[in-house]
């Protein structure tokens, strides 16, 4: 299993990519904005579930990585601290969708957004490849194995997760008028989450090699 200060460390770096506001994050936005806090929290729940979906998947795809070979699970890091690098630069350059005027025109039921929000995460690749890049960075191979250590951070990050989401689903379901005119939300959508993205690949790369048994 991890050790205390990786799961502190990863909890930190979790929480600040967290509350960035991502494709998650503005559906959760719009929904509470839309439909109220209710139908926002439902949103939560269905993305949460669905983000443990890819946790499951990427415990298992890390294990088999290691499993194989040490160089082949060092190769997944490189290509996922490359990957973190790339995507928050395609961040920096690219405008943030706008949020919908029209907020009031359709009201769902809870347990629909529960299921949209399901499929929201669970059907999108980006998603997969962020935990194939970002948990990586925080195994450590001489300490057991790897599914389980990438099991036990995935937990971590979907607790910390249900925590940032349902403040924002509560937040967003009182401010809608703040949130819909203002430019706060676009800003930290495109400059600080692309300089975060960035910035955690840049340490991954730099980051010491673990020296397994053998290798």
């Amino acid at each position: 299993m991890p050790t205390i200060t990786t799961l502190l460390t990863f909890a930190a770096a979790s929480f600040g990519l967290l509350v960035i506001p991502g494709p998650a994050v503005l559906f959760i936005v719009n929904r509470s904005v839309a439909d109220g806090r209710r139908v926002g929290l439902a949103s939560v729940a269905g993305i949460e579930l669905g983000t443990l979906v890819h946790v499951a998947a990427a415990a298992v795809g890390l294990s088999a990585a290691l499993a194989a070979s040490a160089t082949l699970f060092d190769a997944v890091k490189w290509i996922g601290a490359g990957y973190l690098v790339v995507i928050g630069l395609r961040t920096l350059i690219t405008r943030p969708v706008k949020m919908s005027d029209d907020l009031g025109a359709v009201t769902i039921a809870p347990r629909r957004a529960f299921r949209q929000g399901i499929v929201v995460n669970v059907f999108n690749p980006k998603v997969a490849l962020f935990f194939l890049s970002f948990l990586p960075q925080f195994i450590d191979p001489t300490r057991g194995r790897a599914g389980l250590q990438a099991l036990a951070l995935g937990l971590v990050f979907v607790s910390i997760g249900t925590l940032t989401d349902g403040l924002y689903a509560m937040a967003a379901s009182a401010l809608r008028h703040v949130l819909v005119g203002g430019r706060t939300l676009p800003f930290v959508q495109r400059y600080v989450a692309g300089t975060v993205f960035v910035l955690l690949g840049v340490l991954a790369g730099t980051h010491r090699r673990v020296v397994t048994p053998g290798s």
